[in-house]
């Protein structure tokens, strides 16, 4: 390894804006670190899209970010990192590539008391039954239970975040899967779409104290830096800087993006690339 490898940048990329929680995640736990995102807004979302296509898509935004030198690739879209995740580690031996959906799992796992657990998502990740499968793979016992919850997303990107009706629209998403108090009510709650954690102080109160909620944004991040750290590629020193791409809208990427970030986005910091 030689020394400036861990001056090289992080790459991430996602269908669109809800990667940028991971995004997020990622910065406050790697402060020192450079990223640079890639949202494919021209292709988003990619959960209606066939296997095929993702993967195609996922491998055409990995290599925009590895023709720019990154250190690691971070796949901040459930989708992507449901069916395109050994093609990516294929195509870009021996980059490492992490995606959202195991750290998510196996943190679900590991906090879950009673192996009673929930997964919220889109209806494609639902469908698609990633995370069911991966939470079977650390905690073979586990009872899953999975809802997807699309509406979420638009309330997200339209920043409906909190207050009486965003309460009772998840309410009415969780309560078939988080009601009563039978012994095998869920007490862990993954949040499987990049787009649920701005809506996590609602989820939280409908929900209710007996449910751990696992942020896949966060557990990725910290799944990344672990990898860091073991592979001696840490950036220990100085603040990072970020910089962003996007496929389409560079003016809705930063409206949107606000919200998901947390924080302003520029457009001058934005670069239009074409896939």
């Amino acid at each position: 390894m030689e020394k400036g490898d861990r001056k090289r940048p992080i790459g991430v990329f996602d269908s669109g804006v809800g990667g940028l929680t991971v995004l997020r995640a990622l910065r406050s736990q790697l402060p020192a670190e450079d990223f640079v995102y890639l949202g494919d807004t021209a292709r988003v979302p990619y959960g209606t899209k066939s296997a095929k296509s993702v993967t195609r898509y996922a491998l055409q935004a990995a290599r925009v970010l590895v023709d720019r030198g990154i250190k690691q690739l971070v796949v901040a879209c459930n989708t992507a990192s449901a069916v395109a995740l050994e093609a990516l580690e294929a195509a870009y031996r021996p980059l490492p590539v992490v995606g959202v959906v195991e750290p998510g799992a196996e943190a679900c796992c590991r906090l879950s008391v009673t192996g009673h657990v929930a997964v919220i998502g889109t209806e494609g990740t639902i469908r698609g039954g990633a995370y069911q499968r991966a939470i079977r793979r650390f905690r073979p016992d586990a009872r899953i239970v999975a809802r997807p919850c699309s509406l979420f997303v638009a309330l997200a990107e339209e920043g409906w975040v909190r207050g009486e009706l965003v309460e009772a629209i998840v309410a009415r998403y969780l309560e078939p899967i988080l009601g009563g108090g039978s012994p095998t009510r869920p007490d862990c709650l993954v949040l499987g779409c990049t787009h649920f954690p701005p809506l996590s102080d609602a989820i939280r109160s409908v929900a209710g104290a007996g449910v751990t909620l696992v942020d896949s944004a966060e557990t990725t991040a910290v799944a990344v830096k672990n990898g860091l750290e073991i592979a001696g590629l840490l950036n220990a020193g100085g603040e990072g800087k970020t910089h962003f791409l996007a496929t389409d809208g560079i003016a809705r990427f930063c409206r949107v993006g606000e919200i998901f970030l947390g924080e302003p986005i520029s457009p001058e910091t934005v670069e239009l690339v074409d896939l």
